[in-house]
C-alpha cells in the first residue's frame, strides 16, 4: 500500500485543543469489523460493550516535562525535547531502559532550531542549567547532556515542560490532563491518549462486571512519530521504544483468554506492545524488551481482540495500524463519518471502540 492510501482532509476546527470534562464524556464511536456497522455513543457507555470474562489491558506509562526552553550563545531562543535517556548503546537488545529519566544526564533529544547544533554547542536552559551537544546524528537526533540543578528530577520540575502534541496550540489550565489517571512509570514524552478517557468512577464500573484492568508499559518516544517519508508504505522503520509486561499481567491477560474472554487493548502502544510478546494461539510472555514492531494492512494479529484508540493524523504509522485491525476501508467510512458527525480529533478528541 501507499503512504498516499492513508491521508484524508481535515477541517481545524475538528482539532481537539482541550480535552472534555468529565473525561469519560467524551463521545465514542463503535465499528463492527463483522458487519461493517458505524453507531454513535459516549465513553461512559463503554461497560455496556464488555463482558465478565473480559480483560482490559492499558499502558501505564507516565509522560515527563521533557521539553526545555533555553537561548544559544547567540540570544536566539532555543527548544530541547529529550526524546530517550542514553545508558547502553546496545539499547535495541537489552531488556531494560537505558537509563532512569528522573536521574539521566545524557539524551537523545530533538533540539530546534536545528541549524548550528553541532557538537560543542552550549544551551542555557537556567541560570545553573545548560544542555552540550554531544553528537549530531543523520537522522536529526542529537545525543545531549544536561549538566547543572541538585538533580535530573529537580531540573525537569523545574525548567522542563509536559511536551503537548504541536497542533495543541493552548495552554492546559490542569497539566495532568495530559496523563492518564493511572500513569504510573516515568519516560514517556507523549501520552497514550486512548486512556485520557478513563476516570476512576468509570474503571470502577468496569470492574464491578468481573472485567479485570491490567497494566503494561510502553514509553511513548519518537518511534510513534517519525513521520513515514516513503510512498511505500512497507520501507518505514520504527524507532525502538521500550516496554515492559510483567509476569502477572501476562498470566492475568492468558488467563482470561483460556476462559473465553477477550482481550480488548486500550490505545495503539499497548497493541504494539502485547503483540510484540505474542505467542501463537494469542498468549502473551512476561518480559521487558524493545520494540519496533510497525504494524501496516496485512498484519495478523495474535494477541488484540478489541481496541479503543483516538482519531489518529493522515498518514501516520497510527493510522496505519488501526487500518490493519479493522481493514482501510473501513476506517476512512468512519473517519468520514466522524468528521461529517463533527466528533473530535487527535490527542484530546473523541475515542473509537472497534469491536
Amino acid at each position: 500500500m501507499r503512504l498516499s492510501d492513508f491521508d484524508y482532509s481535515l477541517p481545524p476546527d475538528l482539532i481537539a485543543q482541550h480535552p472534555v470534562h468529565p473525561r469519560d464524556a467524551a463521545r465514542m464511536m463503535v465499528v463492527e469489523r463483522s458487519s461493517g456497522g458505524i453507531s454513535h455513543h459516549v465513553f461512559a457507555d463503554l461497560p455496556a460493550f464488555l463482558g465478565a470474562d473480559d480483560v482490559v489491558v492499558v499502558n501505564d506509562t507516565r509522560v515527563i516535562p521533557a521539553r526545555l526552553r533555553g537561548r544559544k550563545p547567540t540570544g536566539g531562543t532555543v527548544e530541547v525535547l529529550l526524546l530517550r535517556a542514553v545508558g547502553s548503546p546496545a539499547r535495541s537488545r537489552g531488556a531494560s531502559p537505558d537509563a532512569d529519566p528522573l536521574t539521566a544526564r545524557t539524551w537523545e533529544a530533538l533540539v530546534r532550531p536545528a541549524r548550528g547544533m553541532s557538537p560543542g554547542q552550549v544551551l542555557q536552559i537556567a541560570p545553573e542549567v545548560t544542555v552540550e551537544v554531544l553528537d549530531a546524528r543523520p537522522d536529526g537526533v542529537r545525543v545531549v547532556r544536561v549538566d547543572g540543578g541538585s538533580s535530573m528530577s529537580e531540573v525537569l520540575r523545574s525548567s522542563g515542560q509536559v511536551p503537548l502534541p504541536p497542533y495543541v496550540h493552548e495552554a492546559l489550565d490542569r497539566p495532568d490532563d495530559y496523563q492518564t489517571i493511572y500513569a504510573a512509570r516515568s519516560g514517556a514524552v507523549a501520552a497514550p491518549t486512548a486512556g485520557l478517557h478513563f476516570t476512576d468512577d468509570l474503571i470502577a464500573r468496569i470492574t464491578s462486571l468481573g472485567v479485570e484492568l491490567v497494566r503494561i508499559t510502553m514509553h511513548i518516544g519518537l518511534g510513534t512519530f517519525r513521520a513515514v517519508a516513503s510512498d511505500d508504505i512497507t520501507v518505514h522503520r520504527m524507532d525502538a521504544e521500550w516496554y515492559d509486561v510483567s509476569p502477572p499481567a501476562a498470566a492475568a491477560i492468558n488467563a482470561r483468554r483460556r476462559a473465553g474472554g477477550r482481550v480488548i487493548v486500550v490505545g495503539t502502544s499497548a497493541v504494539r506492545t502485547l503483540e510484540t510478546v505474542a505467542q501463537p494461539g494469542g498468549t502473551v510472555r512476561p518480559r521487558p524488551g524493545w520494540s519496533a514492531l510497525f504494524i501496516y494492512p496485512g498484519y495478523r494479529f495474535a494477541a488484540t481482540d478489541v481496541l479503543i484508540t483516538n482519531f489518529h493524523l493522515p498518514k501516520t504509522t497510527l493510522l496505519m495500524l488501526v487500518s490493519a485491525f479493522a481493514g482501510r476501508d473501513l476506517i476512512m467510512r468512519a473517519y468520514a463519518e466522524a468528521i461529517a458527525e463533527g466528533y473530535r480529533f487527535y490527542s484530546f478528541g473523541d475515542a473509537m471502540l472497534i469491536l
